[in-house]
């Protein structure tokens, strides 16, 4: 999957008036791209066309038009698009009530490095967790991480062959696991090339 340059990206004024059909599209791409894990973890998988959304609406809102402030953003957003080898990931650790919320990061420093993929019955891969920065302190974790799952040629074969796509997370204060609908598996197949 190809990164997102600068000669790829609209201006400021060209974006305000596709926004609208932008926005829509990239809404109901992204309905097939998040997989709820258990009650409070969500991942949002990340590609080219969502990352150049959210590389869009930072131009947009901050008003970013100098070379090198979309240049920072480029920067800062690419590493989120999948390499054609992987996958990766927005992870939300989601609890409505502050505190409630306090409390659960406090019980899941951790959590992002036991967050796995598997196909059927083959081996976990665990994520690669908050490769630009650390995320966690000694009293909580974030309640957001990026993550990269590495996937083998025969993971992805047997995926485009129908095989079930089972993510979970292993954490000794959270433990739970989803097979992913074959929409949003059909939709992961093609961060692969």
């Amino acid at each position: 999957m190809a990164k997102i340059t600068r000669e790829s990206l609209l201006t400021l004024e060209a974006y305000a008036k596709e926004r609208i059909a932008f926005r829509s599209r990239v809404l109901a791409h992204k309905k097939n791209r998040r997989v709820q894990i258990g009650e409070h973890i969500v991942l949002y998988f990340e590609d080219e066309l969502t990352v150049r959304y959210q590389i869009q609406e930072m131009l947009r809102v901050e008003k970013i038009f100098e070379e090198s402030g979309i240049r920072d953003e480029l920067d800062a957003y690419n590493p989120l698009v999948p390499d054609g080898r992987n996958l990766k990931a927005t992870m939300m650790v989601e609890y409505e009530d502050p505190s409630e919320r306090a409390i659960a990061l406090a019980g899941l420093i951790g959590i992002e490095d036991k967050v796995w993929i598997q196909v059927d019955t083959r081996q976990k891969s665990f994520a690669i967790a908050d490769e630009d920065l650390d995320r966690e302190n000694d009293e909580k974790t974030s309640s957001v991480h990026f993550l990269r799952f590495e996937l083998d040629d025969e993971s992805v074969e047997a995926l485009r062959r129908g095989s079930n796509l089972i993510i979970g997370v292993e954490h000794m204060n959270c433990s739970c696991s989803v097979t992913v609908s074959s929409e949003v598996r059909l939709s992961l197949i093609n961060d692969f090339s």
